[in-house]
């Protein structure tokens, strides 16, 4: 054991300890480094990876629009509205719809059984997002219905699934928006009204009543290596 007046004068003292601080200071940053790069050679290994995942949504807007027979509805919205989007995996934006039937009927032959029946008419709802977007139809039946339509950007078939031949971070390439999922989301709503009617019976239909809400889609997921594969 050496005191503070060895280390001040005696030169083997100096050296003997100044050898231990070394050792004491390099292992942990040597380990480190080794720990870090067996990191990167899992993530970019090919094998065999368990994915699980979570979808939550973010409302952007709700409301109700009445569209007119052969109109548009639109509206861009930006994840500048939202608290901590860039901390978020935005995968997608969904706009859903829900719609009834405005159709009115009138005149003296519309006792007739089915007469009064209204026509079928079609909701269109697109969604998109730089290159990606998704269109999809619905129809009231001449009552009620709802449907929505899903813009996404990600591989929705991992979720859940045994992934094998691809590397983590190739997997992580298909899971992660890496901030792609920022800036204008557009959705939009097209109404195509058809009106029923018989002799006697006079149906009118204008358009449509429909109710919406857009949601930005996030994902949260985990990739851990299957049962029985080398990376355990």
């Amino acid at each position: 054991m050496y005191t503070m007046e060895d280390l001040k004068t005696n030169r083997d003292a100096q050296i003997t300890v100044g050898s231990i601080l070394f050792f004491v200071l390099a292992f942990p940053i040597y380990f480190g480094i080794a720990a870090g790069n067996a990191d990167t050679d899992f993530a970019g290994a090919a094998g065999d990876y368990q994915v699980s995942g979570e979808l939550t949504y973010v409302v952007l807007d709700s409301g109700s629009e009445s569209i007119a027979d052969g109109d548009t509805w639109s509206m861009t919205y930006n994840t500048d509205a939202v608290n901590d989007a860039d901390e978020l995996n935005i995968v997608g934006v969904r706009i859903s719809m829900s719609y009834a039937e405005d159709e009115t009927a009138n005149g003296f032959g519309c006792a007739a059984p089915g007469a009064g029946d209204s026509a079928p008419d079609t909701i269109t709802g697109t969604a998109s997002h730089l290159t990606f977007n998704a269109s999809a139809d619905g129809q009231n039946n001449g009552g009620s219905g709802a449907h929505d339509a899903s813009a996404v950007w990600y591989n929705e078939s991992m979720l859940g699934a045994n992934v094998s031949g691809l590397s983590l971070n190739e997997i992580k390439e298909q899971l992660d928006s890496m901030g792609a999922g920022l800036g204008d989301h557009t959705v939009s709503i097209a109404v195509d009204a058809q009106a029923g009617g018989s002799a006697g019976c006079n149906h009118d239909d204008g358009g449509e009543t429909v109710d919406y809400t857009v949601e930005l889609i996030v994902l949260d997921y985990s990739i851990e290596a299957a049962q029985g594969s080398s990376e355990e």
